[in-house]
């Protein structure tokens, strides 16, 4: 009896000894499986997070030069817009509008009597027929017949006579015949009067023609002024002087073809 006894106290310990053994052997193994998929859900995290670093560099890299609009400061923050470079285009503006004054005064001047027939020199004139007034070009056809001589023949022989009155009310002492269904303009010599007279009309052309010229320099000034801060100011310091000097340019060459148009009434 008492053998049997030892026996099965022998056998209890052994079987909570072996229990014993299994519960720690589990928790281990409970352990390293937790330790398996937490390293298993941190390693794709660690591997995502350089790509999307990289993409995110290179998308906040790329705004900066998106279309060439807008750039980033140094600082990071606030973004500034770029102005596109309109001081040649207004300075090219600028200057097409002075050289349209300078053909424009060439025109005028080259209508003015100079001792010697000019097939233009009549078309300025203002000829009033049926209460409407028109420039004597639009009523009829000048030519020059001789050094000395024009004839005038109008679209519509009605008007003879108010283009008769216009031409000898003129300033350049002419004194034309009817000649059938035409007009006939001998050219005297210029007189001192007529050479004066004549001095005066291309006085008033160079005015007309510098204050074109001025006008288009004040244009191209106030459109530098109104994009304000967007242009710098040395360059638009630097785009004035430009301005002036071609200003400059152009009222030179009035002033040279004024006074040569003087010389050649003068000297006949």
């Amino acid at each position: 009896m008492a053998l049997y006894l030892v026996r099965a106290i022998k056998l209890t310990n052994t079987i909570r000894t072996t229990t014993l053994l299994l519960r720690s052997s589990n928790t281990q193994t409970r352990n390293i499986s937790h330790f398996l998929v937490s390293h298993n859900q941190l390693t794709p995290r660690s591997q995502n997070l350089t790509p999307f670093c990289s993409f995110d560099f290179l998308r906040d890299s790329r705004r900066g030069f998106a279309k060439g609009k807008k750039s980033k400061d140094d600082s990071g923050g606030s973004t500034m817009e770029l102005a596109p470079d309109i001081g040649p285009s207004v300075k090219a503006s600028a200057a097409s509008q002075m050289d349209a004054a300078i053909v424009a005064l060439s025109r005028e001047l080259a209508k003015l009597r100079t001792g010697r027939a000019s097939a233009g020199m009549l078309d300025h004139i203002i000829v009033e027929t049926d209460g409407v007034k028109m420039q004597l070009n639009h009523l009829a056809v000048v030519s020059v017949i001789d050094s000395k001589t024009l004839s005038v023949n109008p679209y519509d022989p009605n008007t003879l006579k108010a283009l008769e009155s216009a031409i000898i009310s003129s300033p350049f002492g002419l004194n034309p015949k009817v000649d059938g269904q035409r007009l006939i303009a001998p050219i005297p010599p210029l007189t001192k009067e007529h050479m004066q007279a004549m001095c005066k009309v291309v006085a008033k052309s160079s005015e007309d023609v510098k204050q074109s010229i001025r006008r288009a320099r004040q244009k191209a000034l106030d459109t530098i002024k109104k994009a304000g801060s967007s242009f710098p100011k040395d360059e638009a310091k630097r785009f004035e002087k430009e301005i002036d000097e071609l200003t400059k340019k152009f009222v030179k060459s009035a002033d040279e073809l004024c006074k040569a148009k003087e010389k050649e009434i003068t000297q006949g």
